[in-house]
């Protein structure tokens, strides 16, 4: 959250203007009987304040509200304090038991197709996977995200998640060329590859790069399907303590430089971790006109 002045905010890439604030200040007031999600809802409605994917942006707005209350500004009824719920565990079961292993050429364990993941039991199998065999585990994925299953006869290989791309990374936003409103408003557009993971027991040659070239070809209308929308560039990280991020180079991916190792800063916090590498990949050739454009008003913004 950025102020510009006392009464002025920047939140999720929208400028909240001081009559705005006032009238947020006057729908709290009104509705004190409200849930979060019917109170921020009813606000985002009044402002015509939406996601990406065309909805509420009841998320940004929430931030927003517990912002304002912490300067004084509003005052929600104590029901709405309540912080989030409960972290998420995952139970591992002989579901995710290792494999046989599969040690073939790639045209022998073709075709390799990728399975988005529903909801439900899929979803829970697919998280129990990650949670157990990657190095980073299992965490909640926030906004928009998008899973698959790697398969093929031989059944499951992997799996890969998309989620939304880092807030603020300074090789990237200068190799983009967009502006801080711009990066505020059109972020939604790019994703963020954080989870790639091949099952310890698959050794085939090639695999991450044809499933990599598979993902170019349709991340677009799977991410439309599922949030209506498409993104324009897909970015990952790797740590090359592990990973040379070869496949990533053979799939068309381009390598920017090195992160920081430094975490998004926040007023109280900070916190550190290994410089990893940048890879990002194009979906359009237009990336940095859309990327790079001031959004029309009361069109979406992330």
């Amino acid at each position: 959250m950025k102020e510009n002045n006392a009464f002025e905010i920047i939140q999720g890439g929208r400028r909240i203007t001081e009559g705005e604030i006032a009238q947020i200040c006057e729908t709290v007031e009104l509705l004190p009987c409200l849930s979060i999600k019917e109170l921020t809802s009813t606000i985002c409605s009044h402002l015509g304040w939406h996601t990406a994917a065309g909805g509420l942006k009841d998320e940004a707005c929430e931030k927003l509200l517990r912002k304002l209350e912490a300067r004084g500004l509003v005052k929600l009824p104590a029901k709405l304090r309540r912080g989030g719920g409960a972290k998420s565990s995952i139970t591992i079961t002989e579901k995710t038991a290792p494999g046989a292993e599969i040690h073939l050429k790639l045209k022998e364990v073709a075709p390799v197709k990728l399975e988005v993941v529903v909801e439900g039991q899929s979803k829970r199998l697919w998280n129990e996977y990650v949670g157990r065999y990657h190095p980073l585990g299992y965490k909640q994925p926030f906004g928009y995200r998008l899973r698959y299953f790697i398969v093929s006869e031989k059944g499951k290989l992997g799996c890969l998640l998309f989620c939304g791309a880092a807030k603020a990374l300074g090789v990237r936003d200068r190799w983009i060329g967009w502006t801080d409103v711009q990066r505020l408003q059109r972020l939604a557009w790019v994703v963020n590859l954080s989870r790639h993971l091949v099952f310890p027991w698959v050794r085939v040659p090639n695999l991450s790069s044809h499933v990599l070239a598979q993902l170019s070809r349709r991340i677009e209308s799977d991410w439309e399907g599922r949030w209506g929308y498409r993104p324009v560039l897909m970015e990952t990280f790797v740590d090359p303590s592990s990973h040379e991020g070869s496949c990533y180079r053979a799939a068309g991916w381009r390598f920017l430089g090195m992160t920081t190792g430094e975490g998004l800063v926040r007023p109280g916090h900070s916190y550190t971790t290994t410089p990893k590498k940048i890879f990002v990949k194009p979906l359009s050739r237009e990336f940095r006109r859309v990327l790079c454009s001031e959004p029309p008003a009361g069109e979406v913004v992330e």
